[in-house]
């Protein structure tokens, strides 16, 4: 009898385990383009899983007759009925406007890329500049003709053009290191904003993936790889404003595709002297399948931009009447740039739990910038203009191992990377000039080369509701500089370490709550010539943060992230442009709050706020002499968006940054402005037509501030005091656009 019970046992035991197996798919859309990180449920088990670069998934623990649910934003949800536990099954999911209540929170969630994924979907950018502004939390202003890279701001940093965001492009890094004007230079505007797919972004130093410049968080742009129908369009609007964009699909297959696309910009801007500024945007892309595991794509872009400007004016001279609003104190201001890149990714799979994915970059970048901050308070007769200007190359490599695997009887994701990226900037130049024709002073001049190689570890490992993500990463920095003006030839280097750990800890009780705690290490770098000035003293500041936050569904129309974070830096650096300096600022601590939520009270109708409050401090200065200039204390963006099934959208946005310091002891006060801007449009068959408005209430605001000391040609002692560059007034623009 016992022996009869246990072969019962097996038996029953031996078809449960062959009734239960693993089956596997593929989901793909409507043009049969892969769909990645579609989310794969088993309705019996609660099993879940991902797509993942080719839209293939696997799902272990199936039996016949189970339902499995396949859902991803912006798209109808599916499902289907396993049948046939040998088969490869194929699903197609269908576009639509996105609709929140398909979002479910689950422990691989990012609620950062879930908000971004939602504005870039309910609200379309039309310029490289607003691309940044989709990221929660992150306010940006130009200074400088639209032709220099943005101003950018979060989480109380004041991060000029980029020394603590990094930002990448397919890969490919686009902050430049030792840059010309200021360290971690990040200009975007070689993107054509109609290729962009998706914007991946995190806040915080918690990313083993992410290196140089990651305090307050990156932000990666992904472009399409295959376009949904070629279209032509065209703008026009007020300021002998003028845009034209093509984009052509050329090829078309399941397994592989090619675009083009090209995009040109005039405009003179509202200013008294005109912008005369121009830009043209020039890219082609092909991505394909080299066999049933390996995908790879290629990509080159070129942009060329001329401009010129009013610079930033004194409040003073408004005030007497010597200039306009819209003025110059000097309007020979301006510049030109161009950036050429190459772009190669590949992606290897060694096996269904394995790949390697790698990215190869070049880029050719010129950059030329005039500017005059301080007037005449350095030489009262020729004027303060200086002339910056550089060539660079950049290349680099990086490959990344992703193996899923099992510890115990739970699922894990390990990945190790490594790479370099080198830049080499000849003819670096900081000069006095004057009408930008004469060098009257060659102040700095020479050629950086800097190498960065690192390598990292990630491990998430799921427990349960719980997911463990422990890492650690290590950068290894070479600095080499060669003055040119030094009367010898000398090469001068240093070279210096950093480890970074980072441990991120999720908790998903529900299906609707998600907890985490992400703490962590980064850093920035310094500028090459101020390391080896110092002899290699403070070239990688450490950053020590933590993020406590939710990510909340309460109702399936409503979507909330939380979080309460607190970022500690060794040094602060500030870029003094015109002097070919970084000066340290010591330490500072910044801690603060950030809420974000998503509504959509009817399918059609949109509704997201982002809200930040910081408390930024010195952790070195006196009480009262310790504010960090320019670190905005309080911000809102806001916003309705309308996508109607009758072809109406449109949308209204509201941004809005307090008053804050802007110097040390807060005697002197950047204004805070509040902002509303509206788009509306009709999509009628194959058209498009549509109107922008910026600035709707016609209010007068500074979109870039600084306390500056400086001298007017008439005055005989200095006056410190704020200069902004004015924001745009009331600027109406229409398009038409030809999809086909």
């Amino acid at each position: 009898m016992l022996r009869k019970l246990i072969l019962s046992f097996f038996l029953i035991n031996f078809s449960l385990i062959s009734y239960a197996q693993k089956i596997t798919g593929r989901v793909v859309d409507e043009s049969n383009r892969a769909v990645e990180e579609a989310y794969i449920l088993n309705e019996r088990t609660g099993n879940h899983t991902h797509t993942e670069h080719f839209g293939q998934f696997f799902m272990v623990n199936t039996m016949m007759g189970d339902t499995l649910q396949v859902s991803h934003i912006g798209y109808e949800p599916a499902s289907f009925v396993v049948n046939d536990l040998n088969q490869e099954y194929r699903i197609t999911l269908k576009e639509k406007v996105i609709s929140l209540d398909e979002i479910m929170v689950s422990p691989e969630l990012d609620a950062i890329n879930v908000l971004t994924d939602i504005n870039i979907k309910t609200s379309p950018v039309n310029t490289s500049q607003e691309l940044l502004r989709q990221v929660p939390g992150l306010v940006i202003g130009q200074h400088a003709g639209g032709g220099k890279a943005e101003q950018i701001f979060l989480r109380g940093f004041d991060i000029d053009h980029g020394t603590d965001i990094s930002i990448s492009v397919d890969g490919m890094p686009v902050n430049m290191v030792s840059h010309a004007h200021g360290q971690g230079y990040a200009d975007l505007h070689f993107l054509i904003p109609e290729t962009i797919d998706n914007i991946n972004f995190g806040k915080g130093p918690y990313y083993a993936d992410q290196g140089d410049f990651t305090t307050t968080g990156y932000v990666g742009f992904k472009t399409k790889d295959k376009l949904n129908n070629s279209l032509i369009k065209l703008e026009a609007g007020q300021y002998n404003t003028q845009r034209f964009l093509g984009m052509f699909q050329v090829v078309d297959k399941d397994d592989q595709s090619a675009y083009f696309a090209a995009d040109y910009n005039l405009t003179d801007g509202p200013f008294d002297s005109p912008q005369n500024f121009s830009r043209l945007n020039l890219m082609a892309k092909y991505s394909g399948k080299v066999s049933d595991m390996d995908k790879i794509s290629l990509s080159a872009s070129h942009f060329t931009s001329s401009w010129d400007a009013s610079g930033q004016v004194p409040q003073r001279a408004i005030d007497n009447g010597t200039i306009s609003r819209f003025g110059a104190i000097d309007d020979t201001e301006g510049g030109k740039t161009s950036r050429t890149n190459l772009i190669f990714n590949y992606i290897k799979g060694i096996d269904e739990n394995t790949f390697v994915k790698s990215t190869a970059f070049y880029a050719d970048y010129e950059f030329e910038l005039f500017s005059n901050f301080t007037f005449f308070l350095n030489d009262p007769e020729n004027g303060d203009q200086i002339h910056q200007k550089e060539q660079r190359d950049l290349f680099g490599l990086k490959s990344e191992l992703n193996k899923s695997l099992k510890i115990g009887f739970n699922d894990a994701l390990f990945q190790f990377g490594a790479g370099f990226r080198n830049d080499q900037s000849h003819d670096n130049e900081l000069s006095h000039t004057l009408n930008r024709t004469v060098t009257l002073d060659t102040l700095a001049l020479g050629d950086i080369d800097q190498t960065n190689m690192f390598s990292y570890v990630n491990l998430s490992y799921n427990v349960g509701k719980w997911v463990i993500n422990p890492s650690v990463r290590f950068d290894y920095f070479k600095f080499n500089y060669y003055d040119k003006t030094l009367p010898i030839y000398q090469t001068q280097a240093e070279n210096e370490g950093i480890v970074s750990p980072k441990l991120n800890v999720l908790y998903n009780p529900s299906r609707e709550l998600q907890l985490y705690l992400k703490t962590g290490k980064g850093f920035h770098s310094n500028d090459t010539r101020v390391v080896v000035a110092q002899n290699g003293k403070e070239i990688l500041p450490a950053a020590w943060g933590s993020d406590l936050g939710m990510i909340w569904k309460p109702t399936p129309k409503l979507f909330i992230n939380a979080a309460y974070w607190y970022l500690f830096l060794e040094q602060e650096f500030v870029y003094v442009g015109d002097e070919a300096v970084v000066e340290p600022s010591g330490r500072t601590r910044r801690q603060g709050v950030d809420f974000s939520f998503r509504y959509q009270p009817v399918s059609w109708l949109y509704w997201n706020t982002d809200v930040n409050y910081t408390l930024a401090r010195s952790a070195d200065d006196p009480e009262g002499e310790n504010y960090i200039p320019l670190a905005p204390d309080f911000t809102i963006m806001s916003g309705l968006s309308v996508i109607h099934p009758s072809g109406i959208y449109g949308g209204a946005h509201l941004r809005h940054i307090d008053h804050r310091p802007a110097n040390e002891d807060n005697s002197i006060v950047a204004e805070g402005y509040t902002v509303v801007d509206l788009n509306l449009g009709y999509q009628w068959k194959n058209f498009d037509l549509g109107i922008n408005i910026q600035n709707l209430f016609n209010v007068d605001w500074n979109e870039t501030q600084f306390a500056t000391e400086s001298r007017l040609q008439n005055e005989t002692e200095p006056v410190e005091e704020i200069h902004f560059t004015p924001g745009s007034p009331f600027w109406l623009k229409a398009s038409i656009g030809y999809k086909f």
